[in-house]
């Protein structure tokens, strides 16, 4: 396994938020971890991040402990974090957000070549290169977002609510591309208010309620659960 979570407990200012999460990744797998809101997704990945520090448990990566170790070491790791709400420089354009993403060694020594790639994959944020960030569209903005994670050359992407706020035909193309980057060898931890989407794009997924794992299994057998399909499909 790329990635092993086991036993993570956590709090904010006292709070706890996970209490008992374990799950696992692979390679160039697509694992997805749903919940509704307040289950603990979003900590979860800012504690394999490093933003979040842990009460207990492990994290490894790569089979190297990663618990502990400040945030921009395990960027340089290879582990890429795409935040829920995005977080770009607005007042910045396009490619200086993108640019912003290569700050690791390895990632500046390939940056042009990266960018060329981002380009590739998002043909809108070439067309708009030069324009502010916080001019562009919800959806738009998301593409960078993913981009900029992709610039950082990552083992690990994680994207975190990726179509919030967007609007549906967007939202059709941002899961498009995240199968497209899946389907280049790109192993990726996907956490998505939209169950069916999420699902069906996962190898693997894994349900979190209350800041513990309750479930897992493939993104078919779960979107069969009775459980997934009454508390998160309205089925």
């Amino acid at each position: 396994m790329i990635l092993s979570v086991e036993h993570l407990s956590a709090s904010y200012d006292g709070v706890p938020a996970l209490h008992d999460v374990s799950f696992s990744v692979a390679e160039k797998e697509v694992v997805s971890i749903i919940g509704s809101n307040g289950a603990g997704k979003t900590t979860t990945l800012r504690a394999i991040s490093g933003q979040v520090r842990l009460n207990q448990g492990s994290i490894a990566f790569r089979g190297h402990a990663i618990a502990g170790i400040a945030a921009h070491r395990i960027a340089e790791l290879g582990i890429a974090h795409v935040p829920e709400g995005r977080r770009l420089f607005s007042r910045l354009t396009v490619r200086q957000n993108l640019l912003l993403g290569a700050y690791t060694k390895r990632a500046r020594a390939r940056e042009q070549e990266t960018l060329e790639r981002v380009f590739a994959i998002f043909p809108r944020l070439r067309e708009r290169a030069t324009q502010r960030a916080g001019t562009l569209s919800g959806g738009e903005q998301q593409m960078l977002a993913i981009g900029r994670g992709l610039m950082l050359q990552p083992v690990l992407l994680m994207l975190d609510e990726p179509s919030l706020g967007i609007a549906p035909k967007l939202m059709d193309e941002i899961f498009a591309t995240i199968r497209s980057i899946a389907s280049e060898g790109m192993t990726i931890l996907l956490v998505e208010q939209n169950v069916r989407e999420s699902l069906e794009l996962a190898d693997r997924a894994y349900v979190l309620q209350t800041g513990e794992t309750v479930l897992e299994g493939t993104g078919g057998e779960l979107l069969g659960s009775d459980l997934v399909r009454r508390a998160y499909l309205g089925m």
